[in-house]
């Protein structure tokens, strides 16, 4: 995982060029390197669903539709993306299990995290930060749904990339 402290100096290759690591996705993995204990982390993270926020009615509201339902999620989560005007995106997410403490977990680090980060940076993210942030212990139902989560917000951003592309006509 490299060494505390240094992985918010890394970058990602976007399109022969380097985008920047999302600043504060990078700082939460430092931090959570830190962590050895399962049991710290495991209640670091239980704190972190607490702060979770349901998708404002102002975005989608119930019954949500399944073109934003996340495959393979146990906990029934959904995403969406907001534009901004300063060109980044806004992420907002329903968990509809009330018991999908790791997705409400993924969805508050998703939002904090990629808020304000450029999109090049977002379109880049693996889905291997699930592993950096809840460990290797996850079994596979709930490591495919939290890499779903960050997989629709990689693909928002991919598509807004897409948009900004001048078209070419041949």
């Amino acid at each position: 995982m490299g060494q505390p402290g240094r992985r918010t100096d890394r970058a990602l290759s976007v399109g022969g060029q380097q985008a920047p690591y999302p600043h504060k996705l990078a700082e939460l993995e430092d931090l959570l390197a830190l962590v050895d204990d399962r049991n710290a982390r495991i209640d670091l993270l239980i704190e972190t669903a607490d702060r979770f926020r349901g998708v404002p009615a102002k975005i989608a509201a119930r019954p949500y539709p399944e073109t934003h339902r996340v495959p393979a999620c146990e906990s029934e989560a959904f995403v969406w993306a907001e534009h901004q005007d300063d060109g980044t995106l806004r992420f907002y997410f329903a968990v509809e299990n009330p018991q999908g403490i790791s997705a409400k977990a993924m969805a508050v680090i998703l939002d904090e995290c990629l808020a304000g980060a450029p999109p090049e940076a977002v379109a880049q993210i693996r889905d291997d930060v699930v592993y950096r942030i809840f460990g290797h212990e996850l079994s596979m139902g709930k490591a495919m749904g939290l890499m779903g989560m960050v997989a629709m917000a990689r693909i928002s951003a991919q598509r807004l990339l897409a948009r900004r592309q001048p078209s070419s006509v041949g």
